[in-house]
Parts: C-alpha cells; sequence; structure tokens
C-alpha cells in the first residue's frame, strides 16, 4: 500500500510590523523550490504587503485538508483571530493578540497532526511582554504548550542553530555572560547532551551522532590553570554520556572547534554559552542557518534573525532562512515519520 501524504507544514507570518509577513509571501513565489506550507493568520495583512511590495501572491482561505492541492496556483491562508493592524517598521501593541492567536492556533494544529511541523517567523519579544505575554520567548512558549497537552512535566526545550556546514546548541542561552559559570552544571549538559543525541537520532536520521563540547574557559582549562570548571563539569558529563552509549568529546578548546578539518569530526557542538557558538555559526551561514527547537513533541523550526523592523516594509527582506526553515522542517518531518514506521511496536 502507498504511504499516505503528509500533511503540508504550518507557518506563523510572526511580528506583523517586521519582515516576517513579506518573507512568507517571498517564499510562496518560490514554491517550485519548496514544500507545501499554509499560513495562519490574517489574510488581510498578506494582502496589504503584498499590494505594498507589489508582489503577486494571490491568496485563497482554506482548511490544512486543502493547503496541499490549493499550493502550487496561491498561498493557503487559514484565517485566525483579529486583524494584525501594525505597519511595516512601526511595532505597536495592537497587533499582540492576533500574533498570539496565530501561534496558538498553529500549535494546536501540530500537535493535533493537522500539519506536519510549526514554521514561526519572528517575534517582537517587547511587543509580547507589553501585551501580557508571560514568556521569554517562542521556545518558552512552546515547551510550556507541550506540556499542557501532555498534562505533564513541561519538557525541556533545546535551542539548535542547524546549517549545511554547522550546527551548534548553547547549553545556557539568553543570560548574562558573568552567570554562565553558576549555570552550567553536569546536570545541565548531561540534560542537553541527552536531547541532543535523541533527537539527531529520530530527526536528522543519524544513527550515532557526534557530539563536542567546548570547554568554558579558553584552551579549555588549560589542565586548571585557566579555570577549574571544564575539568569539574564538562568533563564529568562528557565521560557519563559516553557511559550511557552517546559518542561525545570534550571540553574542547572552543577557538580550533569551527575549521573545516574539525567540523568533519562532529556533528553538533554544544557549547557554553550564546556568543560562544552562534557567532561562528552565523558567521559561516547567516543567511541559510535555521534555528531548530529539540526536545519538544513536535518539529519547530524558524529563520535564524529577528523581526529586521529597519527593513520592514522596503522589500528587502531575504527569505533564504526561512525557506531553509521550511525545507529542514519538512526533511525532519519525513525522517521522523519514516523512524517510527521502522520502530517494532
Amino acid at each position: 500500500m502507498p504511504r499516505p501524504a503528509s500533511p503540508p507544514l504550518v507557518l506563523t507570518t510572526g511580528e506583523p510590523a517586521g519582515v516576517g509577513p513579506e518573507l512568507a509571501l517571498k517564499a510562496w513565489l518560490a514554491r517550485a523550490t519548496l514544500p507545501a506550507f499554509f499560513v495562519v493568520g490574517d489574510p488581510v495583512l498578506l494582502a496589504d504587503r503584498a499590494q505594498r511590495l507589489g508582489l503577486d501572491v494571490p491568496l485563497v482561505s482554506c482548511p490544512p485538508a486543502q493547503a496541499a492541492a490549493q499550493f502550487p496556483t496561491a498561498l493557503p491562508v487559514m484565517p485566525m483571530g483579529p486583524r494584525a493592524t501594525a505597519a511595516p517598521g512601526q511595532p505597536d501593541a495592537s497587533s499582540a493578540d492576533a500574533v498570539r492567536a496565530s501561534l496558538d492556533a498553529a500549535v494546536d494544529l501540530v500537535q493535533a497532526g493537522a500539519a506536519a511541523a510549526l514554521v514561526t517567523n519572528p517575534l517582537a519579544k517587547s511587543v509580547m511582554y507589553a501585551a501580557g505575554f508571560p514568556f521569554p520567548g517562542h521556545t518558552e512558549y512552546l515547551a510550556a504548550r507541550a506540556a499542557e497537552r501532555a498534562s505533564g512535566a513541561e519538557p525541556r526545550a533545546v535551542m539548535m542553530i542547524w546549517s549545511p556546514l554547522l550546527a551548534v546548541v548553547p547549553a545556557t542561552i539568553h543570560v548574562p555572560l558573568r552567570q554562565v559559570p553558576d549555570l552550567v552544571t553536569v546536570d545541565l549538559l548531561l540534560e542537553t547532551g541527552r536531547i541532543v543525541a535523541t533527537d539527531m537520532r529520530r530527526r536528522f536520521g543519524l544513527d550515532a551522532p557526534r557530539l563536542a563540547f567546548a570547554g568554558l574557559n579558553p584552551h579549555a582549562g588549560e589542565s586548571g590553570t585557566l579555570g577549574t570548571e571544564d575539568e569539574a563539569v564538562v568533563h564529568p558529563a562528557v565521560v557519563r554520556l559516553c557511559a550511557e552509549g552517546i559518542d561525545a568529546r570534550g571540553p574542547l578548546p572552543a577557538d580550533t572547534l569551527f575549521h573545516p578539518e574539525a567540523r568533519a569530526d562532529y556533528d553538533v557542538v554544544i557549547g557554553m554559552y550564546h556568543d560562544q557558538v552562534l557567532i561562528p555559526a552565523k558567521t559561516l551561514a547567516f543567511h541559510d542557518g535555521v534555528n531548530v527547537t529539540l526536545g519538544l513533541p513536535f518539529i519547530r523550526t524558524s529563520p535564524d534573525h529577528g523581526t529586521a523592523f529597519d527593513i520592514a516594509g522596503t522589500g528587502r527582506a531575504n527569505p533564504a532562512s526561512l525557506m531553509a526553515a521550511l525545507r529542514l522542517a519538512r526533511r525532519l518531518a519525513d525522517t521522523q515519520s519514516l523512524s517510527r514506521e521502522a520502530t517494532p511496536a
């Protein structure tokens, strides 16, 4: 029997005053190179932005089940929530309810199986905070929503920046640098390593993913002379992961981890703090990097950039990262589906 067709991807427009609506329109114009997707949000916003930018993008309102059939000739949109009225480059709280409604609906659809994966355009956190959004960002919100559905403990969501050249995970994310040594613990690195290894197997299709742990200190501590954290924290975590059958190595000096020869020896770097791994990732692959959330019961990807208010509405937004996020979401969904089929009941 032929396998049933997989559902399309669901895309949010993100902050309406940013580049998200433009990116969604431009991605559809490149649809011959992309998997089918539909947008959840305000079709009036998309029509207005297309007119402003002179983009010939017909829209069609339809439910998810009809989106794949409509995709070749029009951008499928599932209307949801109030109007998103913020003007390009002029963020205000007027559209926060529309953004939240779109995000809520998209998460519901992917958790119900009506969409194969969730792809999100960037939020304006300051706008959402002003409207009472209680989460630091997309990642924490998605973890909380997953916990609601499972009626259990909130999953630990791990941020990965992926590109064809390099995949990196920061063990700590948006925290002041002075707090990092206290936050990096053996338990944190064990949990992060396990989640990364699991999702690299089930979604990226790697039988034995190779995890490289960057040292916290210069030269990975130089045997304790440049700091004791690498010997006291990173090394024991790596030893325990290896004992669990995970291919982990480190701590390794971060300054020699990212040249081509070094990258051939691992599949993902787990760094101790945000800039340690995101600077090389964005330097090597700024336009085709993808933000992937690991550890969730569903697949979520996002462009590896922000709202770009300075160019919103100008027609200059580059859809390359969103297109990469759509392609990767489809790949991860297909790999996970095949993995499930191959797993004995």
